[in-house]
């Protein structure tokens, strides 16, 4: 891919001096290797994929490399070649199941829509990492309400629905072997969304926190446990008009101001 991966280098000395799970992606040479996190990326949503990315930076305190998924990146190197269905809402509905590939099928990594916010160190999603399993990610039951999402995209409802809208994958996983370029290009999106190349058992389960959906999940005041630690604005965040009021549109917004500020101090 043409776009180098982001890495919080600024965070990395100070990290590597810490204790780091040896079940993210281990230990070279003396020095942690990043968390790798693949953040699908779609040319309308490109703030949305900036904030996203800089949420987790900025509250990580583990070596991670975030690299977005970009189509035209994928068509130009050969690795994406499918052509795009009407259901498909974003320019990664598919391409995201190429992760395990972009990560060489080695460690865990992490693939997340870019219209998440992260409000907690994700170093404590990657201690929930379990290595009996080929995925993880949260297992909602949801159906939508809404016909349209988004910038009125048409809002489809399957099985599993938003269960891939954040995945860990253990890409040494040999069941994740068949997430080639050839399988993601031909098969199904009920195949590839569905995860029907696992069994049951080889899919973990998160804490609903983790993939928080608006407008579906809910916080319970007298209950921490249900405070988010990723925001989902699965059906359109405030980066479009139709949504700026949306739940939760405060800290997003309050977010994208932080990122802008910083920008100008680069």
């Amino acid at each position: 891919m043409s776009i180098p991966p982001v890495t919080n280098s600024h965070l990395r000395e100070s990290a590597e001096m810490n204790s780091c799970n040896g079940k993210v992606n281990g230990v070279n040479n003396g020095n942690v290797k990043p968390f790798k996190v693949f953040v699908g990326y779609d040319p309308r949503e490109d703030l949305a994929y900036e904030v996203c990315k800089y949420s987790i930076l900025k509250r990580t305190s583990i070596p991670v490399e975030i690299t977005p998924i970009k189509q035209s990146d994928l068509r130009s190197s050969g690795l994406y070649w499918r052509e795009r269905g009407s259901t498909e809402s974003t320019e990664f509905s598919f391409s995201r199941f190429l992760t395990p590939y972009l990560a060489n099928y080695e460690g865990w990594a992490m693939f997340v829509d870019c219209d998440f916010l992260y409000t907690t160190d994700i170093k404590e999603l990657t201690e929930l990492i379990d290595d009996n399993y080929a995925i993880m990610c949260v297992q909602h039951d949801y159906t939508p309400k809404e016909s349209t999402k988004m910038d009125g995209a048409v809002q489809t409802v399957y099985p599993r629905k938003n269960w891939s809208s954040m995945v860990l994958y253990n890409c040494g996983h040999p069941k994740n072997r068949i997430l080639t370029p050839e399988q993601v290009n031909t098969q199904t999106g009920a195949f590839l969304h569905r995860f029907m190349w696992l069994d049951d058992h080889e899919i973990g389960s998160i804490p609903f926190v983790w993939n928080f959906l608006v407008g579906h999940n809910k916080v319970d005041e007298n209950d921490p446990t249900t405070m988010p630690k990723a925001i989902h604005y699965t059906t359109g965040g405030p980066w479009f008009e139709a949504w700026k009021n949306c739940e939760f549109a405060d800290l997003w917004l309050n977010e994208m101001e932080a990122y802008k500020k910083e920008m100008k101090q680069v």
